[in-house]
């Protein structure tokens, strides 16, 4: 054969992205290759939006499970002497099928490659939010078929760490249920729970849904393979409806953090709070000439800890877990009091952790338990609690706070129900039950606890025929929600707290400055 008739047969193999399934987001070059290539290899879902391009052409279409298969056969016809477009959407270098057409191919292959890129799926979600990967982020597939599970959940942890805004990718199939709430909670134990968050489903397709939620919310939605979940850092924001991550962050050089650190009290106690007794002992520590850091997960929680604790330093903002350890070791902080509610366990848990690294004793103030043992209206956990009050109410108020919301409006059966909801009065926690579909009229935003006087009238002025809350205690009204429950006849489901394992507890303010007088520098 000579060198004219090997040039005339060389065959092309175009390595095509088709984008996230909405021809006018296809690139010209990736048009131009479609309508080159004589043989067109692709899942049969890619056609849809190129069939123009692609009429009269010879295609084969293996489906989903067969990548390896479609990469050969595209390889196959190449050596041939063949145009062929191997497709994939997204970008077909990113979790597709351009790593398996090269991986197949041969040293002396002679046939020409082009790589032809497209808009990813995470472009193209984070499009849809507004601008949440303005700064470093990561992607991580949850798909183990190709991956060792164990080292999804070492990157997943990685990357929490290091606070990375994220695009989680094929995060749940009919067989990989359960994976993608082990990789939430790797998230949330290092990433801070109101962290803003976005779930695509279907990206510039038909039926394409958008939404966006805390971090802490996820963990109660389900998802499909046709889902991407899009997790922020400490510094993404909301604006209206949209969700960005500002491109510069703080000064994090070491002349700032020295300066942050020289305003927080040395040797203090920290008081990790977010609760009314939270901010009360602050207060009385603080009243006994105690150096006092109460620290507050939000704005609005800041403001309160200003106004009830007089004498306290006040830090406050959407911290993570980094900043709380340059913190809490800038400061020299003297001991840890963790006084959050007592379903914060993941709060605890990374005080926990904190305290063990930096050398800082740890005490968790847990206010008593109002729930009786063999209480008949006790639920494991939220899910029980769900199931039961849709069997139980047709007009049913959640006492469980803004972010337990979506668990419930979202159960089996919750939309033939009418829900009613009291949340703390922050701008956030309002529009999140807006959004989640709780009327501006079923909604009380006020700050509480409230008496049984309050809850009765409220009750009963609503009609409600159910009522969920938490073993919250005394601190946090429960007693007065019992015996407003009561009095009315409509029945309490009350979600028990989860356990775990302080390694040492105080149980009343009392108990407390005993324990912090046995520690240096009281």
């Amino acid at each position: 054969m000579t060198n004219k008739e090997q040039a005339v047969n060389k065959g092309v193999l175009n390595l095509v992205s088709v984008g996230p399934g909405f021809e006018e987001m296809i690139i010209p070059r990736a048009i131009e290759a479609l309508r080159d290539s004589d043989v067109i290899v692709a899942y049969e879902l890619y056609l849809r939006w190129i069939q123009p391009h692609i009429a009269g052409k010879e295609i084969h279409t293996p489906p989903l499970t067969q990548e390896r298969e479609r990469a050969l056969l595209a390889i196959e016809h190449a050596r041939a002497g063949r145009k062929v477009a191997l497709i994939s959407s997204g970008d077909i270098g990113i979790y597709a099928m351009a790593a398996l057409a090269f991986d197949d191919m041969q040293h002396d292959d002679t046939y020409e490659v082009n790589v032809i890129p497209g808009v990813t799926s995470a472009n193209a979600c984070a499009s849809l939010l507004g601008s949440p990967l303005s700064h470093d982020f990561a992607t991580l597939s949850l798909s183990n078929l190709l991956c060792p599970w164990e080292w999804i959940e070492q990157r997943a942890s990685h990357i929490a760490q290091a606070d990375l805004a994220c695009v989680l990718y094929n995060v749940q199939s009919a067989g990989r249920q359960e994976g993608v709430y082990r990789i939430l909670q790797l998230m949330l134990e290092h990433k801070a729970p109101h962290t803003l968050c976005g779930v695509v489903k279907n990206a510039y397709r038909p039926g394409q849904e958008v939404s966006i939620h805390r971090l802490d919310e996820l963990p109660a939605l389900r998802f499909d393979m046709l889902t991407s979940i899009v997790i922020g850092n400490r510094f993404t924001q909301r604006k209206r409806d949209w969700i960005f991550t500002p491109r510069g962050y703080n000064d994090w050089s070491e002349d700032s953090q020295a300066a942050a650190a020289a305003e927080l009290p040395r040797q203090a106690a920290w008081v990790f709070s977010g609760t009314g007794d939270g901010n009360a002992l602050a207060a009385e520590l603080a009243a006994a000439g105690q150096r006092v850091v109460i620290s507050a997960a939000t704005g609005y929680g800041g403001e309160l800890a200003r106004r009830d604790c007089p004498g306290a330093f006040v830090w406050a903002g959407r911290q993570g877990v980094e900043a709380r350890r340059q913190a809490l070791r800038a400061a020299g902080a003297r001991v840890l009091v963790d006084a959050t509610h007592p379903f914060a366990t993941q709060m605890s848990q990374q005080l926990i952790e904190l305290s063990q690294e930096l050398g800082i004793p740890y005490l968790r103030y847990e206010r008593s338990s109002e729930l009786a043992a063999d209480d008949a209206g006790a639920c494991a956990d939220m899910e029980e609690a769900a199931r039961r009050a849709i069997a139980a109410g047709k007009r049913i108020f959640l006492a469980t706070g803004s972010k337990d919301l979506a668990g419930f409006l979202q159960a089996p059966g919750a939309g033939q129900r009418q829900w009613f909801a009291r949340v703390t009065a922050d701008p956030d926690f309002v529009r999140r039950a807006l959004e989640l579909g709780v009327p501006h009229a079923n909604l009380c935003a006020m700050q509480g606890p409230f008496s049984q006087a309050f809850n009765e009238a409220l009750w009963r002025d609503w009609g409600i025929d159910c009522v969920v809350t938490k073993d919250s205690g005394e601190a946090g009204g429960y007693r007065a929600k019992a015996d407003a429950a009561r009095a009315l006849g409509i029945p309490l489901l009350t979600v028990r707290r989860p356990q775990l394992a302080y390694p040492r507890v105080a149980r009343d303010f009392d108990a407390v400055r005993a324990q912090l007088a046995q520690w240096p520098g009281a």
